[in-house]
């Protein structure tokens, strides 16, 4: 208990999946948390039940989309707590039916991904420095994605805008480190989220089973705690870094899975 206590930290898109996670766990450690989100609803129902834990928290509408949005719930943790010390930008989207391969790609989706992807991040991050500076110091973590590691047959703009949230997070490292200031990414690989497991068919979720290194799939804690981690003055000396929790499934060969079927046959034959 503690790991970030008498910290104030603004969660985007933390009413649900990795960020409920996130909220969740940066409470019972310690944290005041902002819970913003586009479903304020379910956001100040998240804060809700933080508080019926004995913890601190309080919800507030985010279109990450908008930079007005942005700056509001940047205002409203300032309202809320006096400072932001930590600042979680989590808010992603993706859209397979119109996130497609480079030649049919949806011009208009390919926008809407950078900005709430990757501008939001960029934005987010300028209203929130400011008042880290005042404070002395905070931590900055970008959800990012093993896509904007890999190639992929769809999600270009996806991919596109989840990899500058990675290079974006060492630009931010390096500018704002003299103020004490850290920001670090975390990236996913599969992560079994509510959503994850009503839309991924089982045998979606065999194919990635088949390809990770680990015997199981990640869940929305594996990200929350490595991003509680990353705020915490556990990782004090860690900046610039994107940490890739995806269970090994990007870290071999890819042809390692067949291969190694080709010397089973061989062997019984």
């Amino acid at each position: 208990m503690g790991r970030v206590q008498g910290k104030v930290a603004l969660v985007t898109g933390g009413a649900s999946g990795i960020g409920l996670s996130i909220s969740t766990l940066m409470a019972k450690e310690g944290a005041k948390v902002v819970i913003a989100d586009f479903n304020e609803s379910g956001a100040k129902e998240v804060a809700e039940n933080i508080k019926k834990q004995g913890g601190e928290a309080a919800g507030v509408f985010l279109d990450a989309g908008e930079a007005d949005s942005i700056q509001a719930a940047v205002d409203f943790t300032i309202e809320q707590y006096g400072t932001v010390t930590v600042l979680v930008n989590n808010v992603g989207l993706t859209n397979l039916n119109k996130d497609l391969d480079v030649l049919n790609v949806d011009l208009e989706e390919w926008d809407r991904l950078m900005d709430v992807n990757l501008k939001s991040v960029l934005l987010g991050s300028r209203f929130a420095i400011p008042h880290m500076i005042k404070a002395g110091g905070g931590s900055i973590i970008n959800t990012a994605s093993m896509a904007g590691f890999t190639g992929d047959s769809v999600r270009s703009a996806s991919g596109a805008s989840k990899a500058g949230v990675v290079n974006l997070t060492r630009y931010i490292a390096a500018q704002y480190g003299k103020e004490h200031i850290r920001c670090n990414g975390v990236a996913p690989g599969l992560i079994l989220t509510p959503a994850a497991k009503k839309n991924m068919p089982p045998a979606v979720l065999d194919i990635f089973a088949k390809f990770n290194a680990l015997p199981y799939h990640g869940e929305a804690d594996d990200i929350g705690y490595t991003v509680l981690f990353l705020a915490s003055d556990e990782s004090k000396f860690i900046t610039g870094q994107t940490i890739q929790v995806e269970g090994g499934h990007y870290i071999a060969n890819p042809s390692i899975s067949d291969f190694n079927d080709y010397l089973t046959k061989a062997k019984s034959n």
